[in-house]
């Protein structure tokens, strides 16, 4: 009894975390994310990137962009339908951002200004992430995997909302330009915050130049300088407050 082989195997970690049963974690990293998000009713989300490094008393542009990510992720769950729950229907455009420190914090501390739930997709690193304290404690999640995270951020989003932020940042904005440029996602509309800021660190009317994307690629992505004029961006690109885009 005492044997290893013994064990039932839902209750042998070194079964379970053995190579063999990648497969099976990854499924479970999965199934555990989608049951509460199911049991929340989050039927779709607007997911928010940005730096991790940029904090609430930050000087000059740092700060702005902090002030202007709690805003947007405020008014979001005011307009969007992240409150619905409540009474029996689904919550549409729930915030959800990557969970750590922040631009994520300040989008899910400006949900939870307002009572709203919002979702943090946290990943497991060598140098540990910590959850931010504003994400619903129910809806934060960690993982192990980047693909799994990646799948949970994409396959409920109604939107994308960039702030400025480096390489994990690029990474995912361009995760979902790739999606949505190989048609493989909805048209969910992508919104960058500061022109300035990405009009200095991308140039996608080169790449088109130069014959790496289509001209029309270069219209997969809006802009906006403000919390306000975010929303009114995500609106003209086809966003729909309380109800699933390609639901």
């Amino acid at each position: 009894m005492a044997s290893p082989s013994y064990r039932l195997a839902a209750l042998d970690p070194d079964f379970i975390l053995d190579d063999s049963m990648r497969g099976v974690r990854f499924m479970m990293e999965y199934a555990k994310a989608e049951q509460a998000l199911r049991a929340w009713g989050v039927r779709s989300t607007i997911v928010v990137f940005g730096s991790a490094r940029i904090g609430e008393n930050g000087d000059g542009q740092h700060g702005r962009w902090y002030a202007e990510a709690r805003a947007f992720g405020r008014l979001a769950s005011e307009r969007g339908g992240a409150m619905h729950g409540a009474d029996g229907h689904p919550r549409d455009n729930v915030i959800a951002t990557g969970g750590g420190p922040g631009i994520m914090g300040a989008a899910n501390r400006g949900a939870a200004d307002i009572g709203a739930p919002s979702v943090g997709f946290n990943i497991t690193l060598p140098e540990e992430q910590e959850p931010n304290p504003w994400s619903t404690p129910e809806l934060t999640f960690r993982f192990h995997y980047f693909a799994m995270r990646k799948m949970h951020l994409a396959m409920r989003a109604n939107a994308l909302v960039v702030f400025p932020g480096g390489f994990g940042t690029f990474d995912e904005l361009f995760e979902l330009l790739t999606l949505r440029q190989t048609r493989k996602s909805p048209a969910i509309p992508i919104v960058l915050f500061d022109r300035a800021y990405w009009s200095s660190v991308i140039n996608f009317e080169v790449l088109a130049k130069h014959g790496m994307i289509a001209p029309t690629d270069v219209d997969l992505v809006g802009y906006a300088d403000d919390a306000e004029g975010v929303w009114s961006e995500l609106l003209r690109r086809g966003l729909r407050p309380g109800c699933a885009i390609g639901a």
